[in-house]
């Protein structure tokens, strides 16, 4: 165990984004046998899409952003009242207050979510947060292993909440496409008209390095050209404005 939490904290010091931070979480879930997790970060006053990173399966994640049901997830609003960790499954429901979430959880088991123990993030530094490890039936394995490692994992969760906070604070998020500042600029400028050139000139950096962020940003973005990251850019920035 010691080994495994220690490269836990080797890979959460090298981490520099979202892929690097599901990664680390990831390899260190694999290596203790605890299946899928979800880490998820809210925004202040619930403003905007909280942050998400997780090994669910892409299309629970993707319907659960859409569809915003951190508001309604009893797990989450378990995790706002109680700093506690604790486990949830199948006698979770006494604390549903409305078929929505009745709903919600007969969904979440469709893709092999039934049973998790979830740590609370109170760190008075911010939005809320909650780390999850899920498994698709009770397990006597994972009981155990959570009966007898609870305050590691509540450890793991502090951490590895305390490393994205800091690394990710500036990182724009257009839909779940997670820019850099640089990125983010560089494509702010880009939508004003600026040429490479120009942008390298405002920003005091060279073309070619502006030519790599507007890059990565098209990439991210899921677009082949800086015309349609423009266009994704500011169709995010009118959704946000309504």
């Amino acid at each position: 165990m010691r080994r495994i939490f220690q490269n836990f904290i080797d890979l959460l010091a090298t981490a520099e984004d979202l892929q690097d931070f599901s990664k680390a979480m990831a390899d260190t879930a694999t290596a203790l046998d605890l299946s899928c997790f979800a880490y998820l970060a809210l925004q202040r006053a619930n403003r905007g899409k909280p942050r998400l990173i997780s090994t669910y399966p892409s299309r629970w994640v993707e319907h659960y952003l859409r569809n915003n049901y951190q508001i309604l997830d009893p797990v989450i609003q378990e995790a706002l009242r109680n700093p506690e960790p604790f486990r949830w499954g199948a006698n979770f429901n006494s604390k549903f207050t409305s078929k929505a979430q009745d709903r919600l959880f007969e969904e979440a088991g469709e893709f092999g979510i039934r049973f998790g123990f979830t740590v609370p993030i109170h760190d008075g530094h911010g939005p809320i947060a909650a780390l999850t490890f899920a498994v698709d039936q009770s397990r006597p394995q994972f009981e155990r292993f959570i009966e007898s490692h609870e305050r590691v994992l509540q450890l793991m969760a502090m951490y590895f909440h305390a490393h994205t906070r800091r690394k990710l604070a500036n990182v724009h998020d257009l839909e779940g496409a997670c820019l850099s500042p640089r990125e983010f600029e560089c494509l702010e400028w880009a939508a004003r008209g600026k040429s490479a050139w120009e942008i390298g000139c405002i920003l005091g950096i060279s073309r070619n390095t502006v030519a790599f962020y507007l890059e990565g940003a098209k990439k991210k973005l899921g677009v082949r050209t800086i015309v349609q990251a423009v266009a994704r850019l500011a169709a995010v920035k009118r959704k946000q404005q309504n």
